[in-house]
Parts: C-alpha cells; sequence; structure tokens
C-alpha cells in the first residue's frame, strides 16, 4: 500500500516520497503564545501528532519541528497590559502550552525552535534577499519583500494577487512600491521592543520568521509543511515567495492543512471571544475524551464545537474504554492492515474509528487487543481502564459540585420520605438530583445511582 497525502498546493491527493529513503522531515507552525491555548490550538496539535505518530508507525524517521513565536505585537501589548517584561509573559505561556499538550497525549517535537534565538537567521535571510532583488528598505526604515519579483505568488491559494489583495488585511505604507509587498522587517518607533540590525534597531515580520526556522531546522527544501487553516494566506502564501526567492529551491514538497474548530458556523479563535480553552475543558472532560473528539473529524474538516457534541464522544469513547483487554495479545492482522489501508489515505481517522466500534461490537480478546493497539497509535488509551473511569467520575463530581457522601445523605433523605408517603419531597429530591447529573435507579435492593 501506498501513503496518499492531499496536497493543498496540487489541491489532489499524491504518493507521498520523501526526499530522502526512511527519513521525513516535517515543519508545522506553531502557537503565537501571548494567551492559553484554545481548542482550535488543540486540533492543530492532535492532528499533526497523529500524523508523525502514524508516519513512525509506518517505519519512518521523523523529525518533527515546531516553531514557538515569541515575537508579536500581541505578545507586546499583552505583556505591556500585565507589566512585565515579555519574555516573562512568554515563558508563562510556553509552560501552559506544553503542559495542555501533554495533557492531550502529544508528543513532543523534535525540535521546538524560538523566534528569539532566531533573530540573526532571519536578518540574514533578508539580506540575501536584498542582495537579489527580492526585498527593498522603505525610507520608514522597514524591509518589505517584493512580490513582483515572484512571478509564482499565490499558486499556494490558486488566486490571482488581485483578487488575494481584495480579500486580505494589508497595511497601506506610503512607501511600499506595491501595496501587496509585506515586510521582512519592521523599524522599531521610540519605546518598542527591538533588536539592532544592519537595517537598523527593530523586529523581524512575522512570515519571514517561519522561513528562516524552518530551514535551519531542515534546509532550503524539506517534505512536509503544517498548520492551522488561517494561515494559508498571507502566511504560507508569503513564506514560500521569500524561501523561494531567496533560495531558487522548492521549499516544501507537500503541504498540509488541519481544518478549523467552528463555534456557530464561525472559525474559533480569540480574535472573536469565542473561544473556550483547552484548560477550561479539562476541567470537565477527560483529556482523553477531547483527543477522541478531534480524531472522529477527517484532520482536514471544519469540526463543529458544543458541550452536546463532546459529552457524545464521551459517551462513545467509555464504550471504546469499557471493551480494552484486561490482558493483552495478539492483535488482529487483518485488522491492523485495515488500520494501516485507512491511514494510509490520507490519514482518514474517522474511517479508523469506525474499524475501532466495528471491533467491539465482536467481544473477543484478539478484537479488544486490536482496539488498544490502533488506538495507541493514535495516541488514545493512554489511561488504564480503571484510571480513566476514576478520573471521569472525580471530574463529573467536581462539575456537579456534589460529593459522594452528599449524594448517598440525599437518596437516603429521598428514601425515608417515600416511606413516609412525602412523594413530593422524594420527587423534588430526585428532580434536583437529576439536575446536577446524576441518575437514579431504583431496584429491589435499594436505590443506586451513577454520574450523568
Amino acid at each position: 500500500m501506498s501513503l496518499q497525502i492531499f496536497d493543498t498546493l496540487a489541491r489532489e491527493k499524491r504518493d507521498f516520497q520523501p526526499m530522502e529513503a526512511e527519513k521525513i522531515g516535517i515543519y508545522v507552525c506553531g502557537m503565537t503564545v501571548y494567551d492559553r491555548c484554545h481548542l482550535g490550538h488543540g486540533r492543530v496539535m492532535v492532528a499533526f501528532d497523529t500524523v508523525v505518530r502514524y508516519l513512525r508507525f509506518r517505519g519512518f524517521d521523523v523529525n518533527y519541528v515546531r516553531n514557538i513565536t515569541d515575537v508579536d505585537d500581541k505578545i507586546f501589548s499583552r505583556a505591556a497590559e500585565r507589566g512585565v517584561d515579555f519574555s516573562e509573559l512568554t515563558t508563562e505561556m510556553i509552560d501552559f502550552m506544553h503542559h495542555d499538550e501533554k495533557k492531550l497525549s502529544c508528543l513532543p517535537p523534535n525540535l521546538e525552535p524560538r523566534a528569539t534565538a532566531n533573530i540573526q537567521s532571519m536578518l540574514n535571510l533578508i539580506d540575501r534577499l536584498v542582495a537579489n532583488g527580492a526585498a527593498y528598505q522603505g525610507h520608514s526604515g522597514d524591509v518589505y519583500f517584493r512580490v513582483s519579483a515572484f512571478p509564482a505568488y499565490g499558486k499556494l491559494n490558486n488566486r490571482k494577487l488581485d483578487d488575494m489583495i481584495a480579500g486580505a488585511r494589508i497595511v497601506v505604507a506610503e512607501d511600499k512600491e506595491n501595496s501587496a509587498d509585506f515586510v521582512l522587517w519592521k523599524s522599531a518607533k521610540e519605546g518598542e521592543v527591538a533588536w539592532p540590525s544592519q537595517f537598523g534597531p527593530g523586529r523581524p515580520g512575522w512570515h519571514i520568521e517561519c522561513s528562516a526556522m524552518s530551514m535551519n531546522s531542515l534546509g532550503d527544501t524539506f517534505d512536509i509543511h503544517g498548520g492551522g487553516p488561517d494561515l494559508k494566506f498571507p502566511h504560507h502564501e508569503n513564506e514560500i515567495a521569500q524561501s523561494e526567492a531567496a533560495t531558487g529551491c522548492t521549499f516544501a514538497r507537500y503541504w498540509m492543512h488541519a481544518g478549523a474548530v467552528r463555534v456557530n458556523e464561525e472559525k474559533m479563535s480569540k480574535s472573536l471571544g469565542n473561544f473556550v480553552t483547552l484548560d477550561q475543558l479539562f476541567n470537565e472532560f477527560h483529556p482523553e475524551v477531547i483527543r477522541f473528539f478531534l480524531l472522529q473529524s477527517h484532520y482536514r474538516s471544519a469540526i463543529s464545537f458544543s458541550d452536546d457534541a463532546l459529552t457524545q464522544a464521551e459517551t462513545a469513547y467509555s464504550r471504546l474504554v469499557q471493551a480494552l483487554p484486561d490482558e493483552l495479545t495478539a492483535p488482529s492482522s487483518d485488522a491492523i492492515f485495515e488500520f494501516q489501508k485507512f491511514m494510509d489515505d490520507d490519514f482518514n481517522t474517522p474511517r479508523v474509528i469506525a474499524l475501532l466500534f466495528e471491533l467491539a461490537s465482536v467481544d473477543t480478546a484478539e478484537s479488544a487487543s486490536s482496539i488498544l493497539a490502533i488506538g495507541r497509535v493514535l495516541g488514545l488509551f493512554a489511561s488504564k481502564k480503571e484510571a480513566f473511569f476514576a478520573q471521569q467520575q472525580a471530574l463529573k463530581a467536581a462539575k456537579s459540585g456534589l460529593s459522594d457522601t452528599a449524594i448517598d445523605t440525599l437518596i437516603s433523605a429521598r428514601e425515608k420520605a417515600r416511606k413516609d408517603r412525602d412523594f413530593t419531597t422524594a420527587d423534588n429530591i430526585r428532580d434536583d438530583l437529576i439536575s446536577q447529573g446524576i441518575v437514579l435507579e431504583d431496584g429491589a435492593g435499594g436505590t443506586s445511582w451513577y454520574r450523568k
């Protein structure tokens, strides 16, 4: 079987052929660390973690690079609001990010370059662009990429330059030759964070950061470049232009983009204020449930977020956990073959999850072991069965605000009310417990309960 990947640039699935046999270099645009990660960030984390896990399962030696953007106006503004140095803010947010990805069972990247540690590499790249006529410095001191120097500009998005200008927010500057030219080095104003350079004090533009860090880590040409859906334009389009204009080489051979997380048909984002942080979700749902929820959709598809959707995912995932074996035996070779067939088709995790439920319906030791073996390649089932359900119950207890002792006390009060034929009180207690997610089951041996 051959592995096929949907290449955004080619706009179709392509047989995957790495530059070097059995070795893969993959670069993913990481987070701008000015705030806590939300579920949209988690989607990108999990999508590419799953890709990397599967490629390694297939026997590839994967060099996974994911950058950290710790130079950005949003970072400087947030640090100023809090009255701290920007490096203090970014250190805190990077620690939170690592905590979140670990909770989601995401493996750390092999390399995690930070923009602040690669300023000189960015300046060297800008020098190359200026030298070959693909960049220029305006009278303001800003240095711009000359889009006209790269005739293929727009190839990633398959749109004409004029159309992209109309649909993008482009900062108008008096010293630009063309309104589509974008900044490579931004000169510093009084009081702004700045680094010294041959162009004067300033800071790098966002796009040049990723070109420099990816090529430093993986070379002028590498196998896969990935990121979120909102990066295709202008970020990735600009990366291609400046990188290929500087080197004359193909920048990335395959482009992969994860789908957005949507809330009420709008993309989850901090700018829209419709985001929910991963930390908030971890207080309500087991992290494995959140990862499972994200894997239920194909990585390129948009996901509709709601509490109901996560609750349904929780129920489904709990069923799979319940089916896990107490003792591991050899998985079914047929199941592993099917798993690989689906994943080789552009990492089709929804079809793999359907396969897991098919295996769960068989109820044999071999099928149970197959569920575990396949799930672990996807980063699932990190917790043992007993631990998972115990953690799940603890979350539900915290959510309901009722301890087990308090619930037992209320059930005893309900039993007494029923014996006294005070059915109004008994019904009120039952309804109150149900409203807090506690389900009662009356039987011959008394009343049992569980958290919904």
